[in-house]
């Protein structure tokens, strides 16, 4: 016998249920943004390839087609009108944690004025058409969450955490009058707030690079030979020996990841090549023998174009080493473009400086003295996600679709640029010529309505 009491209760089975499908259908129903009439520069090409339509669902790209494509009902469409849409830009080589902020404040002021202020930079980096960077030493782990998370506007970011250094190394930011800790002293502000350890033997190296993985670091920096900015090493030093290389590229290859290094010259270099490492972050005092066995082992060199050979921020003594650098900027370029498979990309390393940090995408002009258009935004798109996959499966953190490319199942970060980047570099250097960015399928910049 049916009773009242079981009627309310099939009646109530039924309600939940439909309730339940129904949220899981919209969960299904992911949002649709179509661009269409686009010229398409996909991030490898020497040409554009013209009169395309380009569905993003979610946050990846979905379909690319010639013919008229369909979307959804209430889906965001944006007509090209014969512009370019292109990968969003990146950068290999930032430090988000204090891009702008002077030395001494970042060493003596408030750390949590600091980490504030990285926000600010890290929303003009996106606004200039920079969807990832690698941060190459500094603590942006809980940044980097903040942004995944949509509660700040930013790049996507690859973070190393704290960059490693010996001590007297490179990222050593002790001021004279400070002892090693060993010896009666304290830490540096650098090591406090975690963009630093100074560490020396194998033991402490294992101990620091499963510490940057523990909080999450997509590759591992090693400070490897001397820099222009520390205040107390040579810049032709080598930094770490053989053996502590090694353990750190041993137990980042544990994780699946790689270790990149902060050098200059071919010392340093060849010894961390011989210790595994799959990447230089800087090599502008490179000679043609090394920079043909990177690209034998597929090592990435991942320089900059350091023109400018003195910065008001340095002192006398950090300057003088900018210098030397400045001068091999010219002939690593040369060099690396005559050698086929060598993998580069385009990176900037501003720090501490407020007033160049603008010019981040610009200074990709500063290579047109050596390279085509093609050549540079290559640099700053396909062969920077191909370094990116470097993280592997358990360390990359964006592991479902490829970066710098604009492909079926890549990410949606695109840019719609007023002009073609093949022939006129500044439609991407100049911020106003960037119409749309998009990161992760959200719109972040639209200026066609």
């Amino acid at each position: 016998m049916i009773t009242v009491q079981s009627v309310i209760f099939l009646f109530s089975l039924i309600s939940v249920t439909i309730a339940i499908v129904g949220s899981a259908a919209a969960q299904d129903v992911q949002k649709q943004t179509l661009f269409t009439n686009c010229n398409i520069f996909d991030g490898k090409s020497d040409k554009l390839v013209m009169n395309k339509s380009v569905l993003v669902e979610g946050n990846l790209i979905k379909r690319i087609s010639g013919d008229d494509l369909k979307a959804a009902n209430g889906a965001t469409v944006i007509n090209c009108g014969k512009r370019t849409l292109m990968p969003g830009l990146s950068d290999t080589h930032v430090h988000i944690a204090f891009a702008s902020i002077p030395q001494p404040q970042m060493l003596n002021g408030l750390a949590a004025y600091a980490f504030i202020r990285s926000t600010v930079d890290a929303e003009g980096m996106l606004m200039r058409g920079i969807t990832s960077v690698r941060d190459m030493g500094g603590n942006t782990f809980g940044l980097k969450q903040a942004i995944d998370e949509g509660l700040v506007k930013g790049p996507r970011i690859y973070p190393s955490g704290a960059a490693i250094t010996q001590t007297a190394g490179h990222f050593d930011f002790r001021y004279p009058n400070q002892d090693h800790i060993r010896f009666g002293g304290q830490r540096s502000k650098a090591e406090e707030y975690n963009h630093a350890r100074v560490v020396d033997g194998v033991p402490e190296m294992l101990a620091a690079v499963r510490e940057n993985l523990r909080h999450g670091a997509s590759q591992i920096k090693l400070a490897a030979g001397g820099g222009y900015a520390s205040p107390a090493d040579p810049l032709l030093g080598n930094q770490f020996t053989q053996e502590e290389i090694k353990a750190a590229v041993d137990a980042a290859g544990d994780w699946g990841t790689y270790v990149t290094i902060h050098s200059y010259h071919p010392s340093a270099i060849n010894r961390a090549i011989n210790a595994g490492i799959k990447d230089v972050g800087h090599g502008q005092l490179l000679d043609e023998a090394t920079l043909r066995l990177m690209a034998d082992k597929g090592v990435f060199l991942s320089t900059q174009p350091f023109t400018v050979c003195n910065e008001p921020q340095l002192d006398a003594f950090s300057n003088s080493k900018l210098n030397q650098v400045c001068k091999g900027t010219e002939f690593v370029y040369q060099a690396a473009k005559k050698i086929p498979n060598l993998k580069i990309t385009y990176g900037t390393d501003i720090f501490f400086n407020p007033h160049d940090l603008g010019d981040q995408v610009k200074m990709m002009e500063r290579l047109l003295s050596w390279y085509e258009p093609i050549e540079i935004l290559r640099m700053a798109t396909s062969t920077a996600g191909e370094l990116f996959k470097l993280s592997g499966k358990m360390r990359d953190p964006y592991p479902e679709g490829d970066l710098g490319v604009v492909a079926e199942g890549a990410y949606a970060d695109l840019l719609l640029v007023d002009g073609d980047p093949l022939k006129d570099l500044s439609v991407v250097a100049d911020a106003n010529m960037i119409k749309v960015i998009m990161k992760d399928g959200k719109i972040y910049k639209n200026t066609l309505n």
